[in-house]
């Protein structure tokens, strides 16, 4: 069920955001009077189609990973007479630039909708107070406290734990100091740190900069009462049922669910002495946790969910605006995303990000099936990230990709004539050569995270 609510998932994202992108091509080539010969949203065999009144022929096509949009073109077949002045390559330069950019831009647009939407309807976020501070770690040393939130990083307003991600991602690889406003919950005095760093987490894979900054974010405590137990887990072969309470763990009081699981996953294969309360009774398990690899580190796992407790009130931010001030803010917003990936790219050709943190169609799937089931604020959310990465990816001056395409355009722009077409061919292949390449990538980082 897991495996079709993913694939599902990734059919309707990329349908949405490849229709959304093909769209901005179709519409400013039909008020540029080019004729559209095709609107495919998928590659490869058509499944499902239909003719136009305006002789467009729209396809949904068997390979959900794409699309495209066909234009009447001297350069791919020949065009009648009576047709030429429809003809795309026959349009202004300018135009042909304009018909280009749409496709991204509309990426854009879809984004910024898409963010209006989650600010008028508001968002509720968990505020980004500080559980504990690692001793020694860089937060410890810059004077960071238990209790504290965490009001804005290098200046920008963090409401949530996403934000303060955000921001955080910014500075990875960087050489300098990260500056963050705190304000304890008992007090109104807001303290101005800094957090130097050297190179920080540079070519580190799947980076988590809250983290390795030595900040665990508050959580209130949960007890370890387990709601769910995986088939055949370690849990269920040591007979441990819905609703037991830990209470212990080798004669060794268990003050919290998290005490639980922390004690788990450093006793991997080491069999563990349960004190369980189970229907008023006090008993005794033995259970021994299984072991897998995360990122390297062997951890236990006995197979067992906790039974969720809901945060408290003064934790849950509601963050909302009024129409008006919620299109600032999802333009924003959008210009943030934007800015942080192109930071991202710079920094994996520098070698700052390592380039396993490039995701290609399964990890999209996997994000894109787990956003779904967090609910639509989520998926939404999701979207627009997407849908921005879509945007900046397609604009790169790779030639395939609507980049390369517009940066012959502006050549031809400033030449007053284009490249010629020995020239274009050649930008085609290198330009298809390194699209394959990072498919290659991504596809082969896809397959080592599974």
């Amino acid at each position: 069920m897991e495996v079709l609510q993913t694939v599902v998932a990734l059919i309707v994202t990329l349908g949405i955001l490849v229709t959304f992108h093909e769209f901005g091509h179709y519409w400013v080539a039909r008020r540029c009077g080019v004729k559209v010969l095709r609107f495919s949203v998928g590659f490869g065999k058509p499944l499902w189609g239909w003719k136009g009144k305006d002789g467009t022929e729209y396809v949904v096509a068997a390979i959900p990973l794409g699309g495209y949009v066909k234009f009447l073109d001297e350069r791919e077949a020949p065009v009648p007479e009576d047709q030429l002045h429809e003809a795309f390559n026959r349009k202004p330069v300018l135009q042909r630039i304009a018909i280009v950019a749409a496709g991204p831009l509309a990426n854009f647009l879809f984004a910024i909708a898409a963010y209006w939407v989650m600010f008028v309807w508001g968002v509720q976020a968990v505020a980004p107070v500080v559980g504990e501070v690692a001793p020694q770690s860089l937060a410890a040393e810059a004077g960071l406290r238990s209790s504290d939130e965490i009001l804005r990083v290098d200046g920008k307003e963090t409401q949530d734990w996403s934000a303060v991600h955000l921001q955080l991602l910014s500075h990875l690889g960087d050489t300098g100091e990260i500056r963050l406003s705190v304000q304890a919950r008992d007090s109104s005095l807001v303290r101005e740190l800094r957090v130097p760093v050297e190179r920080w987490l540079i070519g580190q894979e799947e980076p988590n900069p809250i983290l390795e900054l030595g900040i665990q974010p508050y959580r209130p405590s949960i007890p370890a009462v387990l709601q769910e137990i995986v088939a055949d887990s370690p849990a269920q072969k040591a007979g441990l049922q819905t609703g037991d309470h830990i209470l212990a763990v080798n004669q060794q009081p268990v003050d919290d669910w998290s005490a639980l699981v922390e004690q788990v996953r450093k006793s991997a294969g080491v069999p563990l002495e349960l004190e369980v309360e189970r229907d008023g009774r006090v008993l005794q398990v033995v259970v021994t946790p299984g072991t897998r690899d995360e990122q390297g580190e062997v951890i236990g796992f006995i197979g067992a969910g906790v039974q969720p407790q809901p945060l408290p009130d003064w934790l849950i931010r509601t963050i909302q605006y009024g129409p008006l001030e919620s299109v600032a803010q999802a333009i924003g917003r959008t210009g943030e995303m934007i800015g942080m990936i192109l930071d991202s790219i710079k920094k994996m050709i520098f070698g700052q990000i390592s380039v396993k943190n490039l995701s290609g169609p399964v990890t999209i799937a996997q994000a894109a099936g787990q956003s779904a089931s967090y609910g639509v604020e989520s998926f939404i959310t999701f979207l627009a990230y997407l849908s921005i990465s879509l945007g900046v990816l397609n604009l790169l001056p790779i030639p395939v990709l609507d980049g390369g395409h517009l940066l012959y355009y502006f050549v031809e722009l400033v030449r007053g004539r284009p490249l010629s077409e020995q020239k274009q061919v050649l930008g085609l292949k290198i330009g298809l050569a390194l699209l394959m390449a990072m498919m290659m990538l991504a596809f082969y980082n896809d397959l080592a995270r599974l």
